[in-house]
Formats: C-alpha cells, structure tokens, sequence
C-alpha cells in the first residue's frame, strides 16, 4: 500500500533502522482505518507489522511509551498522534495471550537500562570479568557497554551489515561478537573501537549465531539457517565448520560442558547434538516429542543437560550418561514457547516467549515445583528475552529486545 508524504518523511528520519522493503513488501493484515497506511510505513521500518496483531494490546499512555522505545517522532506531534490514535482505537488491552502466573515464595527485583540508540534491538547481555555489562544492538550495527555501578553506556558502531546477533568473552576478558547478517565473527577492542574481523571460509555459511568459548580458548558457533557449527581459534584465525546430520535441524544455542565438549540445541528438529572437539564429529541425542524443537539449552554443575521444548511448551532434562530424558509442561501451556535458559543457584530459569507479557519461570528441580513473574518494560510489559546469562554473583541478565531494555534481575 503506498505510503502518505508524511510518513515518508518521518521515515526519511529513521537512518538508524532497518530498510523498509522486505517487511512493506508483504501484506500487513493491519484492520482498515484512518492512518492505517502510516502506522504499516513507520512501523514496519523496524520490525513486521505482525508483532502489533500479536501484542496484548495498550492504553494510549502505554502505546506512546513503546513506540517512544524504537523512534523518536516528537518533532512530529501531528504524525505521533495519528499513529497513538490507531493503535488504541484498535488494539487496546487484550488477554488473548496472558499467562498463567504461577504464585510461590521465590522473590526476584528487576533492574532496567534503557539504551541510547532507539530502535536497536538490544539483546543478550553478558558480564565481563571487569563487571561491565556487554550487549549487541542487531538492527543497528552496533555493541554496547554498561557500567553497572554508574549507569554510564557507550555504544561502538560494528560494520555496516553486521546485524551482531550475540556477543561472548574470552578468557581474557575479550569482548566478541556474531555477524549474523554479513557471515563473520568480530573482535572489537574497548580502547579505541577497532573491530578485528573474521569472515566465513564458507560461502554457504551465513549467519553465524549463538557463540561460547571453551576452556582452551576455542570459540565454537553455531549458524541457524545455513544449518553448521564453526570453530575459531583465535590465536591463528583458523575456522572450520561442519555441516548438521540432519537437514535444516538449526542449531540455535550453545553450551560447554566440564568435560570441554560443546552442546548444540535445534531449533528445526527434534534433538540436541554434542560435537567432538577433535574431530568436530556430530553425535545426535533424538528428543521423544514429535514437533520438538529446542532454542536454548544449558549444563547444571552435576552435568544434566536442561533445555527448552520451545515447540511444544514443556521444560526438558538430559541426563548425558544414561541417556534418560524427563519433560515438564510449561505453567502457560503448549503455545508458551520457552525460549532462553540459564541454571543459576541450584534453580532452572527460562522464559515463556509466546505469552504476552513474556514471564520469567522458576523450576525447582527438587520439588519439580514452578514460579513465574511478568517482565517489566519501563511502564509496559513488552519485549521477548532471546538469551539470558548469569552473572558471577549469581544473579541473572536478560533483556526485552522490542523496548531497547537490559536488565539484571536479582534472585533472592
């Protein structure tokens, strides 16, 4: 549908988002109405129409406090409130979505940054030895760091096309990065923000992913859709990459385990599949569900693999030396869509992405008992956590992407 002058020039303004064609290319699904056309156009400069059919809905106060999250329009009043007006005329607060909250006497705070660079999607935020808080602005090239003690925040541009999709430390206290858009790993030195950059050997491997060093130095990846796993040295460059067992199986999160070997989840396929770091041989352990996919995962100090069963809602255990694996349903059900995942103080932490607001979930392996909290977003709930991390205290980063937020989330 073509766009009115005015939103044009509004997103003339927008040169830190992402390029309109592919998302106004399709077909928004948005209800008829005045401005309808405006809202497709602005919105769909950052992310696909989509997202606001399948929101919760907001009062007036809620929508200007989101969409004041991903673009500045206050230099135009008259655009900001016809776009304000449409989405409360037709998305006011929904329960279509809600969670099913589950009570306990588990107590967590939530501490929120909200980053400089509106429409960025920050994500997955990791402590580095120093205790400042890295993270990767995906829609707008760039990485970040938060002082904690200070608030302070400086962001460093990454190359054009870089779409950093997650950023891990070294042993060293390094701070890398994963160029899911243009097929590389990058360094960047916090000194003077010189990035060091690794480009794919591969022509057919694309977007590298998820990343984790192990004890040894050795960086290993994943790469979703060109459906590999990679291995860096750094200490010469060298990459080498291996093709998945079974086709389009995307492996999504990774983790190390004591013995050193990395662990890789699928998001296209049932099963989680551990790599031979010598010969980066894959071996797959065949998940029971039918529809399973698995997004993230994680290692618990006795070495049981826990991970999300984001196709089929349920929270699920490996147990690597005997092979037994257990699945709990998620409190909100098969469309909750666990997503990120973390082990941390003898509890399983994850998130369930399909509900709105997105919950914060406590398991307790003990007494197989659940406790969810809704994640704050400022003054609305939104945002989806995509990776959360523990810090070395023993508490929990996350973040919510859509509203440019990263919080710590302190466990008591």
């Amino acid at each position: 549908m073509p766009r009115s002058s005015t939103a044009s020039l509004v997103l003339a303004a927008l040169c830190s988002l992402a390029p309109l064609t592919a998302h106004a290319q399709q077909k928004s699904g948005l209800p008829d109405g005045a401005d309808k056309a405006l809202v497709e156009g602005v919105c769909s400069a950052c992310h696909p129409v989509s997202q606001i059919l399948q929101s919760s809905g907001y009062t007036r106060d809620a929508w200007q406090e989101l969409v004041g999250t991903m673009i500045d329009l206050s230099k135009t009043p008259a655009e900001q409130g016809k776009i304000t007006q449409y989405l409360v005329t037709h998305f006011p607060p929904n329960t279509n979505r809600a969670p099913k909250l589950v009570a306990g006497d588990g107590k967590v705070t939530f501490k929120e940054w909200f980053v400089p660079t509106l429409g960025q999607r920050s994500r997955d935020p990791v402590e580095a030895p120093d205790g400042g808080i890295w993270w990767v602005g995906q829609w707008s090239d760039l990485i970040g760091r938060i002082d904690p003690k200070t608030g302070a925040m400086k962001e460093y541009p990454l190359p054009s096309k870089s779409k950093p999709h997650t950023v891990t430390i070294d042993n060293a206290g390094g701070v890398w990065y994963t160029g899911n858009g243009n097929a590389t790993i990058g360094k960047i030195d916090p000194a003077d923000g010189k990035v060091t950059v690794y480009k794919m050997p591969d022509p057919a491997a694309k977007d590298p992913h998820s990343a984790k060093f192990d004890s040894k130095g050795i960086l290993w990846f994943t790469l979703q859709n060109s459906n590999m796993i990679g291995r860096l040295d750094p200490a010469t460059g060298d990459i080498k990459l291996v093709t998945m067992k079974t086709p389009n199986s995307k492996p999504y999160g990774i983790k190390i385990d004591a013995q050193g070997t990395p662990w890789i989840a699928c998001n296209g396929s049932n099963c989680l599949v551990k790599v031979d770091t010598a010969t980066m041989e894959l071996t797959e352990v065949k998940l029971p569900t039918p529809g399973t996919t698995v997004r993230r995962l994680d290692i618990a100090p006795d070495g049981l693999i826990w991970y999300v069963n984001s196709g089929k809602g349920k929270l699920g255990r490996l147990d690597p030396k005997s092979g037994a694996i257990k699945e709990w349903d998620s409190p909100s059900g098969p469309e909750s869509h666990p997503y990120a995942i973390a082990v941390v103080g003898g509890y399983i932490w994850y998130n369930e992405s399909g509900t709105r607001p997105d919950v914060l979930v406590r398991f307790d392996p003990k007494t197989e008992k659940f406790q969810s909290w809704a994640i704050p977003s400022g003054g609305v709930h939104a945002g989806i956590i995509r990776h959360m991390r523990p810090t070395r205290d023993g508490n929990l980063l996350i973040h919510q992407s859509s509203t440019n937020r990263i919080i710590l989330v302190t466990l008591k």
